[in-house]
């Protein structure tokens, strides 16, 4: 099971709100890093078709 699902999973199933909200911060942290991959990943392709 990937990260995401699990806590997907998790914060489907979990009541402690402190818990829950933690959970909410690591997938946010792992939204930002994936976006920001992407967005690095972007531009240097991006770069590269110029230099072509």
């Amino acid at each position: 099971m990937s990260i995401d699902r699990f806590i997907l999973k998790k914060l489907d199933s979990c009541e402690e709100m402190h818990t829950r909200l933690n959970l909410v911060r690591l997938f946010q942290i792992r939204i930002y890093k994936a976006q920001t991959a992407e967005e690095t990943l972007l531009s240097h392709s991006y770069g590269r078709l110029e230099h072509e």
